[in-house]
């Protein structure tokens, strides 16, 4: 059964034991953000779990974070499965059989209602993430929601936004994302632009947040597709949206036509600063939460991180849909790799069938809105891709430089690539948009020698009698 809300699936990760509670003070100006990255550090991916800090300085709410991708092993929690196959399978039912959202007329998030001058965000603890070169706090984990004002499709996405004052944020939109594209038009047109962020809420809207899901399709859609079950959803107070009934915080308001304000820099998801821009306002009318709710964050900054992790995962699923059942092409596995931000590196893997097909992959990731693939490697399907070491072993030995590699100019940049420009160029600026992508052909291009290790039966054998050599794990 799907998770109702934030606070059941804390539950279930609590069970799993992949929950701890931090009952020591903290504070959220430099500490939270320490904290996290330590988690990072300190503790592997297969044992490490999600933060729930119980007692932030001076605030009377608690803050979780990590609770979607601390790891791998937490993001399938998070869609009630216990594979990466599941995974997989989870996100294929999704984007091939949505589950339109039923709307409600109330729900838990309506439970407290603030309007107009009684609003004020400052009472949420959000962290100092980047102390010493973020402005102040930031919101890591806000669930965007716009509409298609020509279609009236439901968006749901995930952007950077600091925090202004009580009632005012920032927030940076990419051009080419579907909440700026909203944002273009109603400029266009001099009309203010209705948004809700949506402050915790069950895994299924986070994960399809910071996922790359079709324009055309209703984002809690494919949400209820993920959880197998419709988001119930209810109007807003104060302008023409729906959020989830279950949310913990929802803040309501306006992006005011063609205003632009300083915003920025942020330590971003590259692991760089993001840089400082003029970027667009979000004016806050309305804000409604549970009793006693819960803060949530994400992790981002420099990689590995939360934000990569479910980037990653968000992003891999429709972009192997892509590449194998809309071009068909004999993909065995697509890999975003963290250290590029879940973006800008690409290993696939192909059984390749004749010369040329590699381009094919190469360009069919390429094709993609989002900037994929600053570098793109493509290796055969005896290569497993989540396995650094065999996609160096393959790089080292099936590529000749001269034939091997291909570079695309003036084509999409990656967003916030650091090293488009210094960071004096503002956000936004022309020079950012356009870059460069290259390509490796890591495949084996004719018959190759026979691989130089035991045989396999040899392995097996010596594998099921380990013990007995005592040499240990």
């Amino acid at each position: 059964m799907a998770y109702r809300d934030l606070r059941a699936y804390l539950e279930t990760l609590e069970e799993k034991g992949k929950l701890r509670r931090i009952k020591k003070e903290v504070d959220r100006n430099w500490e939270i953000a320490a904290v996290c990255r330590q988690l990072f550090y300190k503790i592997p991916p297969e044992r490490r779990p999600a933060l729930l800090f119980e007692n932030v300085k001076g605030f009377k709410i608690p803050l979780v974070a990590g609770v979607l991708g601390a790891s791998r092993q937490i993001y399938a929690i998070g869609l009630e499965t216990d594979s990466f196959e599941g995974i997989t399978s989870k996100w294929v039912e999704a984007l091939g059989k949505p589950i339109p959202p039923r709307i409600v007329k109330s729900g838990p998030c309506k439970e407290n209602i603030l309007m107009g001058d009684k609003v004020n965000i400052l009472n949420l603890p959000a962290p100092v993430w980047t102390v010493g070169e973020d402005p102040g706090p930031f919101f890591t984990a806000p669930y965007v929601i716009t509409k298609n004002p020509e279609t009236g499709a439901r968006n749901v996405g995930t952007y950077r936004m600091q925090v202004k004052g009580a009632n005012k944020t920032g927030f940076l939109i990419g051009k080419e994302q579907d909440a700026g594209l909203h944002l273009r038009r109603n400029d266009q047109e001099n009309k203010p632009t209705p948004m809700a962020v949506v402050i915790g809420a069950d895994p299924s809207i986070g994960y399809v947040s910071v996922s790359k899901v079709p324009e055309s399709m209703d984002e809690f859609a494919v949400a209820g597709g993920l959880r197998g079950e419709p988001v119930d959803l209810v109007p807003c107070e104060t302008v023409p949206l729906e959020v989830p009934a279950t949310a913990e915080i929802v803040l309501e308001g306006e992006i005011p036509a063609n205003v632009r304000e300083l915003e920025g820099p942020f330590g971003e998801y590259t692991g760089y600063m993001g840089p400082a821009g003029q970027q667009p306002v979000f004016n806050i009318k309305c804000m409604t939460f549970r009793n006693n709710p819960i803060y949530q964050a994400f992790i981002s900054q420099r990689p590995p991180s939360e934000s990569s992790c479910i980037r990653g995962i968000g992003r891999e699923w429709p972009l192997y849909r892509h590449l194998k059942h809309t071009l068909n092409l004999p993909i065995r596995d697509v890999r975003l790799k963290e250290a590029g931000g879940s973006g800008a590196y690409v290993v696939v893997s192909l059984k390749k069938q004749f010369d040329g097909q590699v381009k094919q992959a190469m360009y069919g990731v390429w094709s993609q809105r989002s900037g994929f693939g600053k570098f793109t490697v493509v290796v055969d399907d005896d290569i497993d891709i989540r396995d650094d070491f065999a996609v160096d072993w393959a790089m080292s030995w099936r590529v000749r430089p001269d034939k091997d590699v291909y570079i695309e100019r003036d084509v999409q940049a990656v967003g916030l690539d650091p090293s488009q420009a210094p960071p004096s160029v503002p956000q936004h600026d022309p020079i950012r948009d356009v870059g460069s992508r290259i390509a490796i052909d890591a495949t084996k291009k004719h018959d190759y020698p026979a691989i130089a290790v035991p045989p396999r039966e040899h392995l097996d054998r010596v594998a099921a009698q380990w013990e007995q050599y005592g040499i240990g794990d």
